[in-house]
């Protein structure tokens, strides 16, 4: 058997379809480590039915299809042909009609794999018989391989003796012969097994012969008993004949007494209806005892509740009145503490408006001006203070005289239903027969219902213009409060100018930012790392240490090394950042109480992305 052509189609790292033509005698590969020459032997081994992945290199058969680098996908599909000339038709009968055998093995991601030998789809075994037939195979010892020749020389007598074997030429037949020793063995297990099933139909056998003995006995003993059922039946049919007869007679004599029965009936029906013409009379004088019984006692239950709903009224009323009384004084005690409370808060709103006219004059001045500013911004935050705990009471004060009218007006309903009911009460009272003692004491109960009322109702708009009057001054002090913040507002912001106007009578110098120069998309970066420095002006060598502002510090000394010239290209203007502000700046000290400025977004605008 000669091995003529190799074709590989993603299989490793033959990715496209390569192939390797095998002319007669000596055909070598030369490559450096890693150009895919162990490949081209395991792809040899791998069509000729390898069937272990650690053979393969690999920890799964799936690992022999290509797996994709950086810049080309993996592959689904692996597939190797070895074409075989058969001029000396030494291959198996079923592959000997042709000249040149093509042996092709293609595998799926995941589905394995499947061979064809011509075209033809065969078995896995039938391609390994075919190459053991010509002395090699997948594992034959004339594919040399790393390591190969020292586990020859090193190898067990019966590794030896397989390689005798394969130089004979007598593999192919040790495989067959396995093969049919396979095959014997299975024939003996199916003989085994069609043994215990002939032992297991001998049992149904012989279990079905004893179920027909018994379906045979069963077919006597049934026709038996339906012998003996006709038997039964007809006698039964003859007794019941015969009771046919009787009981035609009875019923005949059953007829003579219903007729006897039914003429007794008609008289006691006449003798019925006479005495139920009689009974609707004494009925009804029976029925108009029981309902004059009936009224009688429902009056004098009604003048008993009567009674005690009189003296419960009454004590509820008394109770009514007193509490009535304590809130009307509580009420006129809340009228009087809002009227204090308004006054107070008038004066404080005067107070406030004297001292920001005061602050309005004061800020012509320069740094004494500045200084009277935050004083009289400092009474102002004071004053909104109190502005605002005024106004928390002035709520909690309304909130409560709310409360108390929405209790008033429940009471005023309240009482106006039981004035309702008690004019009710009187009416019934009137209409039925009632001591005069109890009509006077109910006549006081109610006038003095009334009477408490009419104060409830007098109390009532009394508390209304109490809320009225605070909800006002609730409304003017916030008013008052929206005007102090304006006014604080405005206050920060001119001592923010006159700040500004101090630093620049102190240095008429440029700031910094006029004389930096940013290399374009940093002036963000540079805004946010100094902020409101920028602002600050450069100042000379001469100036005074207490002046604000930037100044230049002495050069650093230079090791004549590379951090030596990178300090030298930032301070030149080289650097990545573009030219860095003079070092060492002196920060402008804040005035305390002044709430710090957000920083510089940008010195200069960025440039359009």
């Amino acid at each position: 058997m000669h091995f003529t052509k190799l074709r590989l189609a993603g299989f490793k790292s033959f990715v496209d379809p390569t192939e390797v033509v095998i002319e007669p005698g000596l055909t070598g590969v030369v490559g450096p480590n890693g150009c895919g020459k162990s490949n081209l032997v395991e792809a040899l081994r791998w069509v000729m039915g390898e069937t272990s992945a650690k053979q393969m290199r690999g920890g799964g058969m799936d690992d022999v299809i290509f797996g994709g680098t950086t810049s080309r996908p993996k592959r689904n599909l692996a597939e190797v042909s070895l074409v075989v000339a058969n001029e000396d038709r030494r291959a198996p009968a079923q592959f000997n009609d042709s000249e040149e055998l093509e042996i092709i093995r293609r595998i799926e991601r995941e589905r394995g794999s499947h061979y064809r030998v011509n075209g033809r789809e065969v078995r896995a075994r039938d391609v390994q018989l075919l190459f053991a037939d010509a002395a090699t195979g997948a594992r034959s010892a004339g594919l040399v391989s790393q390591g190969k020749i020292g586990s020859i020389v090193q190898a067990k007598a019966s590794d030896r003796r397989a390689l005798l074997e394969e130089a004979a030429n007598i593999r192919g037949l040790h495989t067959r012969r396995h093969e049919a020793e396979l095959r014997l063995k299975g024939a003996e297990l199916n003989l085994e097994r069609l043994d215990d099933v002939l032992k297991a139909l001998e049992g149904q056998r012989q279990a079905l012969r004893r179920q027909a003995k018994q379906a045979q006995r069963y077919r006597a003993l049934s026709e038996q008993i339906r012998r003996a059922e006709s038997i039964v039946l007809h006698r039964r049919w003859t007794a019941t004949m015969a009771e046919r007869e009787v009981a035609g007679r009875a019923v005949t004599a059953a007829g003579d007494r219903v007729a006897l029965a039914a003429e007794a009936a008609a008289k006691a029906s006449t003798a019925q209806a006479e005495s139920a013409a009689a009974l609707p009379e004494l009925r009804q004088i029976e029925a108009a005892a029981a309902a004059e019984l009936q009224r009688f006692s429902l009056a004098r239950g009604e003048l008993d509740a009567e009674e005690r709903r009189i003296a419960t009224a009454r004590s509820e009323a008394e109770t009514r009145l007193r509490q009535i009384a304590d809130d009307a004084e509580r009420e006129r005690a809340l009228l009087e503490e809002a009227a204090v409370t308004l006054a107070r808060l008038t004066a404080e709103r005067d107070t406030l408006t004297a001292a920001g006219e005061g602050e309005a004059e004061a800020q012509e001045a320069s740094q004494a001006a500045l200084t009277r500013i935050n004083r009289a911004a400092e009474e102002a935050e004071e004053a909104v203070h109190k502005a605002t705990e005024a106004i928390a009471v002035a709520d909690a004060r309304r909130a409560a005289l709310e409360r108390q009218i929405r209790q008033s007006a429940d009471r005023i309903a309240r009482l106006e239903r039981q004035q309702a009911e008690m004019a009710d009460r009187r009416a019934d009272l009137a209409r039925q027969a009632v001591p005069a003692a109890d009509r006077e004491a109910a006549s006081r109960a109610v006038t003095a219902a009334e009477a408490a009322v009419a104060e409830a109702e007098t109390a009532v708009p009394a508390a209304r213009e109490a809320h009225e009057a605070a909800k006002l001054a609730d409304n003017q002090a916030r008013a008052a409060l929206r005007a102090i913040d304006s006014t604080v507002a405005a206050l920060e912001a001119e001592a923010d100018g006159l700040r500004r106007l101090l630093v620049q009578k102190q240095d008429k110098s440029a700031p910094i930012v006029d004389q930096v120069t940013v290399t374009p998309g940093w002036e963000a970066a540079l805004g946010a790392a100094l902020g409101d420095d920028l602002e600050a002006p450069g100042l000379a060598d001469a100036a005074a240490d207490t002046a604000t502002g930037w100044r230049a510090l002495p050069a650093l000394p230079d090791d004549g090394g590379v951090a030596g010239r990178d300090r030298a290209a930032r301070r030149a203007g080289g650097g990545a950042g573009g030219p860095r502000p003079p070092a060492g700046p002196h920060r402008r000290r804040r005035r305390p109480g002044r709430r710090p400025r957000r920083p510089a977004r940008a010195c200069r605008p960025a440039p359009a992305s």
